[in-house]
């Protein structure tokens, strides 16, 4: 009961997710995987972890849905409740889909969220300001213990996705751009994270530089040229 053991999953584990109180498992995931890990996370206090990406989502209509804007929102005919973002509508579509097998009492984290810096031509909302407004919205958003319409007062462990870009990655250009840092360590955008004396135009940090000093301060690096 010390140690608590998890696993992500995707969005794809729910078959309907509009309105949230409709959601519920994929027929064969809920009975067969779903609900025996439930009840593994429920003996052992561990969380259900799921990765909400609002990016993944969003349409021209919704951008501000997604990012935490002012909208009309999305009501919920049944439990007559209003969602002013996506996040939770996500987040409670998920607590639906748990409720249904008995399980709301799982404690649910946030495995991976975040909004890419850079993306193809043909993307609308893909760029390095609205990079940075979603995650420091959406830092005030888990943060302020508001919680969700399903689940109110409550604050959510979050993890953002991602700390460096990838610059090998394939697939579209925004696969790559989901960091906040460069690969270099230099800083794309600043959501409240950085040292106050660090500045963006700070020169690049260079961790295989030796230091001068004495040798408890030194450590080896490759020399130029050698073979692999």
């Amino acid at each position: 009961r010390r140690i608590q053991i998890s696993t992500p999953h995707s969005l794809g584990i729910l078959s309907n997710s509009t309105p949230p109180s409709s959601a519920k498992f994929r027929r064969g995931y809920e009975t067969q995987v779903l609900k025996p890990l439930l009840s593994f996370l429920r003996s052992t206090s561990s969380p259900f972890v799921v990765n909400p990406y609002p990016f993944f989502g969003y349409s021209i209509e919704t951008l501000d849905f997604a990012l935490f804007r002012p909208n009309p929102g999305l009501f919920d005919q049944h439990t007559k409740l209003l969602y002013t973002n996506m996040l939770d509508a996500q987040l409670d579509s998920v607590y639906s889909a748990m409720d249904k097998l008995g399980f709301s009492d799982v404690e649910i984290v946030i495995g991976e969220i975040g909004w890419p810096s850079e993306g193809d031509i043909d993307q609308i909302g893909v760029d390095v300001d609205t990079a940075a407004e979603f995650n420091k919205n959406l830092i005030a958003r888990v943060d302020s213990g508001t919680g969700t319409p399903l689940m109110p007062n409550r604050t959510f462990e979050t993890y953002i996705f991602a700390l460096f870009n990838e610059n090998l990655k394939s697939g579209p250009t925004s696969e790559r751009k989901f960091g906040i840092f460069r690969s270099n360590l230099t800083p794309i955008y600043d959501i409240g994270i950085l040292r106050p004396t660090f500045r963006i135009s700070d020169p690049v940090f260079n961790p295989r530089s030796p230091v001068r000093g004495s040798s408890s301060k030194r450590w080896c690096v490759t020399k130029a040229g050698a073979e692999t």
